[in-house]
C-alpha cells in the first residue's frame, strides 16, 4: 500500500470513528439539553421572578419597557421561616426511615429469592413486580380503607406504612440482583476457616451486597423525598412534606417564584445526598473488591 493511499484510508477510519461516536453520545446529549438543562434553567429564572398580580410570574417587560428587576426575595423568604425548614427537615426523616424500613424488609426477602431454585424465582420476582400492574392511586386509597378501622389513618404512621408498601419492590429488585451474583464458594471458604453464620454474613455477603443497597437507597431515597400524593391522601394536613408545600404553591397559591424556589432547593439537596451515596459506594465497592 503506498504512503498517498495509507494516509486516505486512516483519514477515512478517523472520519468514520468521529461520525459514530458523535452517532452515539449526540443524542442522549440533546435529550439531556431538552429535558434537563432547559428546564432546570426556566426554574431558575422563575425563583429569581416575582409573583404576578394574579397569580403565575409578573411580567419583565410591559409595552416595551423593563417593568420587574430579579430579586432573590423567595429564598429570603424561605430562609427567613423556620417552618419551611422543618418541612424540609421533617420529609428527609421520612425518606430516610422509609429507606432504612425498606432495606430490613427487602434484604431477607431478596436473599431468600436469589437462594431459591430457578423456576421459583422467576415467580417470586414476577410477584414483586407485580403491584406495579395496578394504578398508584387504587393502591393507596386500598391502604386507605386498610388503615381507616385501625385509626391509624392520617398519621404519620400511615405515611410511612404508604411509603414502604409503594417503594419497597425498588429495593428488593437491585438487592436480588445483586444478591444473586455471589459465589457461594466464598461462603464456603469462609465456613472451612471457622467462620460461623453470623460471621460469614457480617464478613462476606453484607459487604458484597452493598453496591445493591445502595442502588436500592437511592431508588427508594429520592422518590419518597419529593412524594406529595401518599403524604396528602394518607396522612392529611398535619404531615405536610416538601412536595406538598411544592405542589401548593404551584396550583393553590399560584406562586411560581416560591415553587420554583422550592424546587430548586430540593434538586440541589437531592444532588448533595446523591453526591454523598456515591462516595459511599466507592467505599464499599473498593471493600468488596478486598474481599474478593
Amino acid at each position: 500500500m503506498t504512503s498517498a493511499r495509507r494516509r486516505f484510508w486512516c483519514i477515512s477510519n478517523l472520519n468514520s470513528g468521529k461520525l459514530a461516536r458523535w452517532a452515539v453520545t449526540l443524542p442522549p446529549s440533546l435529550f439531556l439539553v431538552v429535558f434537563f438543562l432547559l428546564p432546570a434553567l426556566i426554574v431558575v429564572a422563575a425563583s429569581l421572578r416575582e409573583p404576578g398580580e394574579f397569580g403565575g410570574l409578573a411580567p419583565l417587560f410591559v409595552d416595551g419597557a423593563f417593568t420587574h428587576a430579579l430579586t432573590l426575595d423567595s429564598y429570603r423568604f424561605f430562609f427567613g421561616d423556620t417552618i419551611y425548614l422543618e418541612i424540609f427537615v421533617k420529609s428527609f426523616f421520612i425518606a430516610l426511615l422509609t429507606t432504612l424500613i425498606c432495606i430490613a424488609l427487602a434484604y431477607p426477602l431478596a436473599w431468600l429469592i436469589a437462594r431459591s431454585p430457578k423456576r421459583r424465582r422467576d415467580l417470586l420476582v414476577l410477584l414483586v413486580i407485580l403491584p406495579f400492574a395496578s394504578n398508584l392511586l387504587i393502591r393507596v386509597y386500598a391502604w386507605i380503607l386498610l388503615l381507616g378501622p385501625l385509626n391509624l389513618l392520617y398519621t404519620p404512621v400511615a405515611v410511612v406504612a404508604g411509603m414502604v408498601y409503594v417503594h419497597l419492590p425498588f429495593m428488593v429488585l437491585p438487592l436480588y440482583t445483586n444478591l444473586e451474583k455471589h459465589d457461594p464458594a466464598l461462603l464456603e471458604a469462609a465456613q472451612d476457616l471457622g467462620a460461623g453464620t453470623w460471621t460469614r454474613f457480617w464478613r462476606v455477603t453484607f459487604p458484597l451486597s452493598l453496591p445493591g443497597i445502595f442502588s436500592g437507597s437511592a431508588l427508594v431515597f429520592i422518590p419518597v423525598l419529593g412524594m406529595f400524593a401518599i403524604p396528602e391522601l394518607l396522612g392529611g394536613t398535619g404531615d405536610l412534606m416538601i412536595g406538598n408545600l411544592i405542589k401548593e404553591q404551584f396550583l393553590d397559591n399560584r406562586d411560581w417564584p416560591f415553587g420554583a424556589t422550592l424546587s430548586l432547593l430540593l434538586t440541589v439537596a437531592v444532588l448533595l445526598c446523591a453526591g454523598l451515596a456515591t462516595l459511599a459506594a466507592k467505599k464499599s465497592f473498593k471493600g468488596t473488591e478486598a474481599v474478593t
